[in-house]
């Protein structure tokens, strides 16, 4: 309980103290509310399911704005219904986008307050928009942004994995050969000394394919899968990429996903480790494969591992040897 002043000069103190929480508080609303409201391009961050996450401010924003851009027009009129918001909305996508960014400029420079946002989150990141911004910028057009749910990020404090220094990379190749090579560069700026928490969103059909060739780029590391965050069915697992491979593909997975691989362990590579990764790819891939992906996990000559891998098929018994 706080204690009564003990004097008039600590009463007088006290007012202004009370009187300058006051002030600080209206310019801090006043400031908000002029970003909020300010002319130009406004990137607002949306809930990523639960409506509940939207700020004050990205709703000052919405209600502001002559015109709301947004990937799917559908989901973004259940957000502003939910908040009483009026405001007419227009598709922009990766489709449409690079098309309407003449008129979108032409709209600007006659003053028009737009927003941009995405389906779910902050927009850009994994979203249409980016054109619409650089080309917004390179005109001398202003932008601002108002901040909120990040689903990466969000993903990346709860898989109980290093936060610093993390890399997002958006979505993994949907095919399995570009996407293993994609895996292959990434062991390979390891070996050249990158160390952080990988991020990707992945779709969740493919979400256990996924875990299986990160497994055998990265090998059986600390990783966690992240699904429906702030959604009724939130569920983050937290195992080894063996462990989560072999869940998924037990359990299929449902709604939105983003997965975790922790950093590279420091490590020295000899020629037993090079032989001990060509013969775990072996036994699920053609030589050429195997070789292939190996020497981009490694980040050594594909040649140099192409013929480790020819001389290791030869050498192996025959199936059902026994020996």
């Amino acid at each position: 309980m706080n204690e009564p002043p003990t004097s008039q000069a600590d009463a007088r103190d006290d007012d202004v103290t009370d009187e300058q929480a006051i002030t600080d508080r209206e310019t801090r609303a006043a400031d908000d509310a002029a970003i909020a409201t300010a002319d130009g391009l406004v990137l607002v961050s949306t809930p990523i399911g639960n409506l509940g996450d939207v700020t004050a401010r990205a709703l000052a924003a919405l209600r502001a704005a002559d015109l709301v851009l947004c990937e799917d027009t559908r989901v973004t009129a259940r957000l502003l219904a939910a908040h009483g918001i009026a405001t007419s909305t227009s598709p922009l996508h990766e489709f449409n986008e690079e098309g309407r960014i003449p008129g979108l400029l032409e709209a600007l420079r006659a003053g028009r307050r737009i927003a941009l946002v995405s389906d779910a989150g902050t927009p850009l990141v994994s979203d249409p928009g980016y054109r619409l911004v650089r080309a917004a910028l390179a005109a001398g057009l202003p932008v601002t942004a108002v901040p909120g749910p990040n689903a990466a990020v969000l993903a990346l404090v709860l898989s109980g994995l290093p936060p610093q220094p993390f890399l997002f990379l958006g979505f993994p190749p949907p095919r399995s050969a570009a996407r293993r090579a994609a895996f292959g560069r990434l062991r390979a700026a390891e070996r050249a000394g990158l160390s952080a928490t990988l991020i990707w969103h992945e779709a969740p059909h493919r979400l256990a394919e996924t875990l299986a060739d990160l497994a055998a780029a990265f090998g059986d590391r600390p990783a966690a899968v992240a699904r429906e965050l702030t959604k009724r069915f939130e569920e983050v697992r937290r195992e080894g990429l063996a462990a989560l491979s072999a869940h998924y593909a037990e359990h299929p997975a449902r709604g939105e996903i983003t997965l975790l691989i922790g950093p590279a362990p420091e490590e020295a590579l000899d020629a037993e480790d090079l032989d001990g990764q060509l013969r775990a790819a072996l036994a699920t891939n053609t030589v050429k494969d195997a070789a292939a992906l190996v020497a981009g996990s490694i980040g050594l000559p594909r040649r140099l591992v192409y013929a480790r891998a020819l001389d290791l098929s030869r050498a192996a018994p025959p199936d059902g040897d026994g020996s």
